[in-house]
């Protein structure tokens, strides 16, 4: 919908700017008797002169906004009064329930941009001619939090863009990662169910480190190569503008002759991949909540878009049937050394939303949404999610509780693993609320358990065991290799990014209080990788368990560096954010210097210092953008330090300065110093190496990540 467009033409909120002088506008501000503020139009007739009468509803001019109805001016309030009875009653009802999953996001308009035809491929009408645009609108969520929770926990990212396209909306329905927990949608329940807070306490918010989470994946096989992916430094990005999307599971393209092939949907970030430490994660956090959601808006607000190239791999079900794989299995990626992604396309994202409720908030992408051309293959998640997200936009105005109604509940013993949703009257009792479990291990209540023998089974039309047609509830055997792909991925990382993914695993289980679950994940860690499993073992001080049977014994796959974010970084300063931190009698010509280089490359500085007014430095004043103890440098991807020594000497003394210059060393950022600074870093126990540099050398250097100095500063597993 264009800017200017609005759903209902009549609606006129009155808040459009006037310049002094246009037009004859006359409002009053008058304070009545009583001490209240009225807000008035002078002239009240028709003819307002733009300003907007206010109205009910329905309407009604209202004449006073600022008093309900009285029986006398200290009497009660009238109920008669429809004003003031219809202002609370909507204003009670202002929120919906927040999304199961996916309630903390943040999303922007753009614009996208077909830049290879492919009509030998597809008849979907944005791929047929190289320039075709179309505007879409894109949604960047976390999975486990509330709307209300931080924006850099570890976790998976949700990827959502809906294409208006001229033939249907569009709605590619992925995550920042290209694999899935499980398998089959009829799991999704019980993974969201483990993954959240635990029933019976209410915590941890925004976090998978706790038992009922790794208890189901101790149990469910399948979920390792997602997990990997998320306890990896992909869980913790730097930047919604530096993550990759990925539409998961595999569909289908179908051109004007009905041919049809299946095709991997990918999004990559034209600034790159970046993530952050698990140390910054955590600090960022405290620091500012909203850091990931303020970085969009800020990024688009200052006119520095961000954007996606599409891409896609193509393949036939031949070439399907000949993979270790099975290309309908969400929870297994196709290597790009084995299908380069083809790009097709561009998504720019280059206008903020202007009311985040009735964008953001209300916005429903859905997996159904196609267009010709875009097919579904039989992926079981895929297929269950065709429901699904339908189902949800319709939930969130009701209540999936209808059946406990008297009318509607049955007369016999009920019991399963549904729980909660609105006008819940049921008191479900302990934290076994998803299967498979193993509470019953630890002394609690585990739950209800299937009736092979007396429940219910669909009659089998097609009875033949080689019948295609056959409905049963089996899973193919080609599904069953878990652990191949999660070696490869974790044989893909750099030394630094397997000591961060083993590090993770180790903090995550510590907060697993069940023994055995945390036994029985090293024990199926044993068949991805030997040494990780020993790393996680050691870290958790317990003795190496016995290797998990395996449904089916994992094989050595090819390295792919595509996996990797090291082996991808870019050491550029476009799109990053560097910190020059300067004090009374600092080189204003120096700091220029290196503000103008940043800037000129694509980069944002920002200035820090111990004030933040007019700071009086060599060569005039000088305002800083932030102050030192509000600006600490897990904000930036690189510090610049410019101090005069005397200046230097007393900020050793201040702990947000020694703060800022440790936290860069630890996090393995470049620290560009004058000589000045020296003494700060003497104090701090900063040492120099490839990133810890004079400012001559920042350039040069750039600000990727110095991984080699980790160990000095850090133990990890």
């Amino acid at each position: 919908m264009p800017k200017d467009s609005s759903p209902n033409p009549s609606i006129d909120n009155g808040l459009h700017d006037h310049p002094p002088g246009a037009g004859h506008i006359k409002t009053e501000d008058t304070v009545a008797p009583g001490g209240e503020l009225h807000q008035t139009i002078a002239h009240d007739g028709d003819h307002s002169d733009g300003v907007a009468h206010l109205t009910d509803n329905f309407g009604h001019r209202i004449s006073d906004n600022e008093n309900s109805l009285k029986a006398g001016k200290r009497g009660p309030t009238l109920l008669e009064d429809f004003i003031l009875r219809e202002k609370i009653f909507h204003f009670d009802h202002e929120r919906i329930p927040e999304r199961i999953v996916h309630a903390r996001g943040s999303g922007a308009h753009g614009v996208f941009e077909c830049t290879k035809a492919i009509p030998e491929l597809t008849k979907a009408s944005i791929f047929q001619k190289v320039g075709t645009t179309c505007p879409v609108f894109t949604r960047i969520s976390t999975v486990t939090g509330g709307a209300g929770s931080v924006d850099t926990p570890r976790d998976v990212r949700g990827f959502a863009v809906k294409f208006y396209t001229d033939s249907g909306n569009w709605d590619l329905v992925g995550n920042n990662i290209p694999v899935f927990f499980i398998q089959d949608a009829i799991k999704f329940p019980d993974l969201v169910h483990s993954v959240k807070m635990e029933a019976d306490r209410g915590y941890p918010q925004a976090a998978s480190a706790h038992d009922t989470f790794w208890d189901f994946v101790s149990l469910m096989p399948e979920s390792l190569h997602t997990v990997m992916w998320a306890m990896s430094d992909r869980g913790i990005p730097r930047s919604l503008r530096m993550i990759q999307g990925f539409g998961v599971h595999t569909f289908r393209l179908v051109n004007e002759k009905g041919e049809g092939k299946f095709v991997k949907f990918h999004w990559k970030p034209v600034l790159g991949i970046e993530s952050t430490t698990w140390d910054e994660a955590v600090k960022i956090a405290g620091n500012n909540p909203d850091f990931h959601r303020q970085d969009l808006f800020e990024a688009i607000s200052q006119g520095h878009f961000p954007a996606w190239d599409l891409g896609i791999q193509v393949f036939d079900e031949a070439w399907a049937a000949k993979q270790p794989y099975d290309v309908l299995d969400a929870t297994k990626l196709i290597p790009e050394e084995d299908i380069p992604v083809e790009i097709i396309g561009r998504m720019t994202l280059n206008r903020n939303v202007d009311n985040f409720f009735a964008e953001t908030e209300q916005v429903a992408f859905m997996p159904t949404n196609i267009i010709p051309g875009i097919d579904f293959s039989n992926d079981p998640l895929l297929q269950g999610r065709l429901f699904s997200y339908l189902d949800t936009q319709k939930s969130r105005l009701g209540t999936t509780n209808f059946h406990q109604i008297p009318i509607n509940a049955p007369k016999c013993p009920f019991s399963n693993f549904q729980r909660d949703g609105m006008m819940q009257t049921l008191l479900p009792v302990g934290r076994a609320n998803y299967e498979p479990n193993s509470l019953a291990e630890a002394g609690e209540t585990g739950g209800p358990r299937a009736c092979p023998t007396t429940g219910f089974k669909t009659f089998e039309e097609n009875a033949e065991d080689n019948d295609p047609t056959r409905k049963v509830r089996v899973r193919s055997e080609t599904f069953a290799d878990h652990y191949s792909q999660p070696r490869m991925y974790y044989r893909s990382l750099t030394e630094s990014e397997q000591a961060h993914t083993a590090s993770a695993i180790v903090f995550e289980l510590s907060k697993v209080q069940i023994p055995h679950v945390r036994e029985r994940i090293v024990a199926q860690l044993r068949n991805v990788d030997e040494s990780l499993a020993k790393r996680v073992a050691t870290g958790l001080a317990i003795e190496l368990p016995a290797k998990a049977k395996a449904a089916k014994e994992p094989i050595d796959l090819k390295i792919s560096d595509a996996l990797s974010i090291q082996k991808q970084a870019k050491n550029t300063l476009k799109g990053r954010q560097i910190g020059i931190l300067f004090a009374e009698g600092s080189d204003l010509a120096e700091i220029k210097k290196f503000k103008d280089l940043i800037e000129g490359k694509g980069g944002t500085a920002v200035l820090v210092a111990p004030k933040v007014g007019g700071i009086p430095v060599q060569g005039g004043t000088l305002e800083a953008d932030g102050l030192l103890a509000g600006s600490p440098s897990v904000l930036f991807d690189g510090v610049i330090s410019i101090l005069m020594p005397d200046q230097a000497k007393k900020l050793s003394h201040d702990s947000a300065a020694v703060q800022w210059f440790m936290d860069a060393y630890t996090h393995c950022k470049t620290i560009a110093h004058c000589k000045g600074t020296q003494i700060i870093l003497d104090r701090t126990g900063v040492e120099k190496d490839d990133g810890v540099v004079p400012l001559d050398e920042f350039e040069k250097v750039g600000v990727k990540r110095h991984w080699a100095r980790e160990p000095k500063v850090r133990d990890l597993a």
